[in-house]
């Protein structure tokens, strides 16, 4: 698949579900579940790779460390979470170029104050919209090909009718989808598409969140839509099942009925494959 792909899927609909990926492992797992793209979640990356919460503490290179590893283990499109772009215009086109080159075919960046925080967090502060919409022009000019997403985190601090106005101008200033984040009832979940028509939009269903997790199939005007973090967290409660049983037990046997078997976890990262490229490089 290709970014070209990845305009027209979200130009025809219907809405594209885009889990989360904290790193590749997740990613593969993502890919052979059968979904169609994956989004590299900076909270995710920020919890996996940190062990922290997403305060912006993720840096650009580790950003597209990341990328580059996901885009090695999984040919769907990725969609990239790169907070609030990593400084002035002139670094959110550093961090264009770098996280393109790295293998995503669309970033997110969003207009919170640096350190920015996650979008079902409170305390979040916005900047000036001027000062946002010159991020989304750098970015428009700084990519090849990859699509632009501009998230608002303006409903929390603002209210919801000026987290639409901020839509509509990033979307006036060349971003090719936006991103209400967090609206707080079903109403206002259902109405951004409807109040931002011609721009695809992203609804963003995170468990214990501030939006209300409808299914799919009740957000057909929407275009994207984002499970960033429900596999990290059902691998979470995963981990916490198996050591809670060893620890109890001391028998991995008593584990065993909550773990990827040993053959299961070899082919999904396809040692099969690794195998075979050894005999075709043997000497």
């Amino acid at each position: 698949m290709s970014t070209a792909w990845l305009r027209r899927r979200i130009a025809q609909g219907p809405p594209l579900v885009c889990p989360g990926a904290a790193n590749a492992l997740a990613a593969r797992v993502i890919e052979d579940s059968g979904f169609e793209a994956c989004y590299v979640t900076g909270a995710g990356i920020a919890n996996t790779y940190l062990g922290a919460p997403d305060l912006g503490l993720v840096t650009l290179t580790e950003l597209a460390g990341h990328v580059a590893a996901i885009r090695d283990a999984v040919a769907l499109p990725l969609v990239v979470d790169a907070d609030t772009g990593f400084g002035n215009p002139l670094g959110v086109q550093r961090a264009v170029r770098m996280l393109e080159r790295a293998g995503a075919d669309a970033v997110q960046i969003e207009d919170q104050v640096h350190p920015k925080r996650c979008g079902h967090f409170g305390g979040k502060e916005v900047v000036p919209v001027g000062e946002m919409v010159a991020k989304v022009r750098a970015a428009v000019d700084a990519r090849r090909d990859l699509l632009v997403i501009a998230r608002t985190d303006a409903r929390a601090v603002e209210g919801f009718d000026a987290a639409i106005d901020r839509a509509a101008r990033y979307a006036e200033a060349g971003a090719d989808v936006t991103f209400v984040e967090a609206p707080t009832s079903v109403e206002e979940l259902l109405a951004v598409p409807r109040r931002l028509p011609g721009v695809p939009q992203v609804a963003n269903l995170v468990e214990g969140g501030r939006t209300p997790a409808l299914p799919v199939d009740r957000l057909g005007d929407f275009r994207i839509v984002l499970f960033a973090n429900l596999a990290l967290q059902g691998a979470v409660l995963g981990m916490r099942r198996v050591l809670s049983t060893l620890r109890s037990t001391g028998s991995l046997s008593e584990a065993a009925a909550d773990v990827a078997g040993w053959e299961e976890r070899q082919r999904l990262v396809r040692k099969p494959a690794f195998d075979e490229l050894e005999k075709r490089y043997e000497s």
